[in-house]
């Protein structure tokens, strides 16, 4: 399994896309916390906190991990290599987590450049160190269950298809829906009291719960339940060869 995991990772790396795909992600949002004279950006606000980096990425992440995962079984399916990979002496599942892993640990790959904002965050407040360190642990969990969220979507897609580009718009709308579609519902308040419950469904409300510094059980359950929903489906897809 650790070799696949390995494999996958330095399928990535070792391609153009994959220092494009992180070349964008922290290029835009450096361009956003730093150059463009935005709501976000940290020189204009004059706040020592990196509050806008977690604004901005949940947006970049809709594109960055779509982009990661979209080569996981498309790619596999296009060439062939498919039924290969069955043939290992590892179950669907055991496949499929080595797979997921490794677009989590590409995705905290490309979050560790971030922490350089932090630092200088850190030491341009006034006095030295002035930053609410408890909110800026709780977003960057709350961005790392985002991103494990949108990768299994990723995964459960791209087992669907023998087309990158396929799985990668297919990725980013479903991802999308998920962020924001259930709060769209619940801002028409037609639901009455089971409109709340509604908006409990979405990926957003959570994220901002988490991103306040308090981590809740409730959403940590709600992150891992939508996980192991969609590596299930996926799962399920990679039985299906055997219906």
């Amino acid at each position: 399994m650790h070799r696949l995991f390995i494999k996958e990772i330095k399928g990535f790396l070792n391609s153009l896309t994959g220092y494009i795909v992180m070349g964008v992600f922290l290029g835009l949002t450096g361009l956003f916390l730093w150059v463009f004279p935005l709501a976000d950006n940290i020189l204009e606000r004059g706040f020592a906190d990196i509050n806008g980096l977690f604004n901005i990425a949940p947006v970049v992440f809709l594109l960055l991990v779509p982009a990661i995962t979209m080569r996981s079984f498309a790619e596999e399916r296009k060439t062939g290599t498919m039924e290969l990979l069955l043939t290992y002496p590892l179950s669907d599942m055991k496949i499929l987590l080595a797979k997921y892993a490794a677009s989590v640990a590409l995705l905290i790959i490309s979050l560790v450049p971030t922490l350089l904002y932090f630092i200088t965050v850190y030491y341009l407040g006034y006095p030295k160190g002035n930053i609410d360190m408890g909110a800026m642990w709780g977003s960057y969990i709350g961005l790392l269950f985002l991103g494990a969220v949108f990768a299994a979507v990723g995964i459960f897609v791209s087992s669907m298809t023998d087309s990158q580009i396929t799985a990668f718009v297919f990725s980013v709308l479903l991802c999308f829906l998920l962020w924001l579609a259930f709060d769209f519902i619940y801002s028409f308040h037609i639901f009455g009291n089971f409109g709340y419950v509604i908006k409990n469904l979405g990926i957003s409300h959570h994220y901002a719960s988490i991103s306040r510094g308090v981590v809740d059980s409730r959403d940590i359950l709600y992150f891992l339940s939508v996980i192991v929903l969609f590596l299930y489906m996926a799962r399920l897809r990679l039985q299906s060869r055997n219906w």
